[in-house]
């Protein structure tokens, strides 16, 4: 499941996808919530989320990884 967080190519934004605490396993869903990042790489500004099925999040996820996006340790909250 697509989990953790994306950062773009610019470091200008950064995409936290987790899964929705309540959701249930056969209809697990993932919030994505994406954030404008400061000057060190870090969220800066909330930009919007949005709720995926498990099979948006995964294209997503792969888009973002196609674009150049990378893998980088932020947790969310």
């Amino acid at each position: 499941m697509p989990n953790g967080c994306l950062l773009n190519p610019e470091g200008s934004r950064i995409i936290f996808f987790e899964e929705c605490i309540n959701s249930p396993k056969p209809n697990l869903k993932i919030h994505t919530h994406l954030f404008y990042t400061n000057h060190l790489g870090e969220p800066g500004g909330y930009k919007s989320s949005e709720k995926l099925n498990i099979d948006s999040a995964w294209e997503k996820w792969n888009e973002l990884h196609q674009k150049g996006w990378t893998e980088v340790s932020h947790n969310y909250g």
